[in-house]
């Protein structure tokens, strides 16, 4: 029988993506909270087979829900995450999974108090499939041993799209703990280590003084003891790229490199996921318009298993961990404390 799965939290549009990637493997999705109506009435169209309910405890309460999809204020999904584990719920959350250190030790206790299993959506990695066709080549030692990574994150910022919280410092964490969480993962992933560091961080708002709780840029550089990494993420993307974000990864081994083009080969080939691999024979583009995504498959399969073949829990929690670190080391002593 396919599980059964609820969203609780709609604020943020990934929640679409996390729903599709559930429903491609067979999952049947059955509910959905959200007191907004202007979010709840696309949602509900777009996946009619799932009952809009006023009161969360509705989904919470229900023995046959197996898994919770939430994608709340960001601030808030530590919370509803926490609920829905002591309601003998799995998680999925989008990213960031909280937004302060205080959370992340909350989630981790009821993880552990619950033994449910506690998933952030990475989707920059798990829904993308040069990020996951590049997982495959360094698994197989296409470019020897990765030395060092080069991720960067430029987003469209869209003011006149975008709610109030998500220029309240508070409520969305800080640009490092946000949409850096998903380099954070990467970095972990291709170093194939959680004994990692973040050496130096760096935030600011540089273009828009009208939003001074905004953070429109920041840096980090981290390390393992074998890799070390460069994070840039920011909210400049110029109208005229023609899609959302130049997303990039440049993932460095001892035999050779890859480079990802995530989203759009500027001026170069159309659509996305372009894979440059270069090695000792030469230099190849990949086209991974056709890799499998496992994450969704793989994480049901934990629910009905009780494995972790999707992301083990340690690296979910560690990269969050290290999101956190950054955004503390590049806020220690500025006005981004307040």
């Amino acid at each position: 029988m396919p599980i059964k799965f609820a969203a609780i939290g709609l604020n943020h549009s990934h929640i679409y993506g996390q729903v599709d990637c559930l429903l491609r493997e067979g999952a049947e999705f059955v509910g959905f909270h959200a007191p907004e109506d202007f979010l709840a009435e696309p949602f509900g169209q777009k996946y009619p087979q799932a009952k809009r309910v006023a009161d969360r405890r509705a989904i919470l309460e229900d023995p046959s829900i197996q898994l919770i999809l939430t994608a709340s204020i960001l601030n808030e999904r530590s919370e509803v995450s926490i609920a829905a584990m002591r309601h003998g719920k799995d998680v999925m959350s989008d990213k960031p999974g909280m937004t302060s250190f205080a959370q992340l030790a909350a989630i981790k206790a009821a993880q552990t108090e619950t033994g449910r299993i506690y998933s952030v959506c990475y989707s920059e990695h798990f829904e993308t499939r040069s990020t996951v066709r590049a997982g495959e080549l360094v698994a197989a030692g296409a470019i020897g041993q990765v030395v060092h990574t080069l991720g960067l994150g430029p987003h469209q910022i869209r003011n006149n799209q975008r709610p109030d919280w998500f220029f309240d410092r508070k409520r969305y964490g800080g640009i490092l703990c946000d949409i850096g969480s998903h380099q954070c993962e990467q970095f972990l992933f291709f170093s194939n280590s959680l004994d990692a560091e973040v050496l130096s961080a760096t935030v600011g708002n540089r273009a828009n003084p009208d939003k001074p709780g905004l953070q429109d840029i920041g840096d980090m550089h981290l390390r393992t003891p074998t890799t070390t990494g460069y994070v840039r993420v920011d909210w400049y993307t110029p109208d005229g790229l023609g899609t959302w974000g130049d997303g990039r990864l440049t993932i460095l081994g001892t035999e050779g490199y890859i480079e990802l083009r995530k989203y759009v080969d500027i001026a170069g080939r159309p659509g996305k996921d372009h894979l440059f691999l270069v090695d000792k024979q030469g230099t190849r583009h990949i086209d991974c318009t056709d890799v499998d995504l496992p994450y969704g498959r793989q994480l049901i399969a934990d629910v009905l298993n009780r494995t972790e073949t999707a992301m083990p829990q340690a690296r979910c929690f560690k990269a969050m961990e290290l999101a956190l670190a950054a955004q503390q080391k590049a806020e220690i002593g500025t006005v981004w404390q307040q």
